[in-house]
């Protein structure tokens, strides 16, 4: 990584950064909820332990660079459930 910049720069340009821009989730979101509708009425029902699935979807769209406590929280809001 020498002469690469800032490890900020380096994490840039190699794409490795965590996104974490709910705007940019929420079609994530928005598409694993719909690939899912038997787990999101799970949920619905009040089997929050089920969220992983679609908490995995997300992070499988976004190759891992999603923040996992964002996603969570915008699928459970997304959902109705607190």
């Amino acid at each position: 990584m020498a002469g690469e910049g800032s490890p900020a720069e380096v994490m840039a340009a190699r794409g490795l950064g965590v996104v974490s821009d709910t705007g940019a989730l929420q079609t994530a979101v928005d598409e694993a909820i719909a690939a899912n509708p038997g787990v999101a009425d799970k949920i619905r029902d009040g089997k929050v332990a089920a969220v992983g699935a679609l908490v995995g979807a997300v992070m499988k769209t976004t190759r891992g660079q999603a923040d996992a406590k964002t996603v969570r929280d915008l699928i459970l809001s997304r959902l109705g459930v607190s």
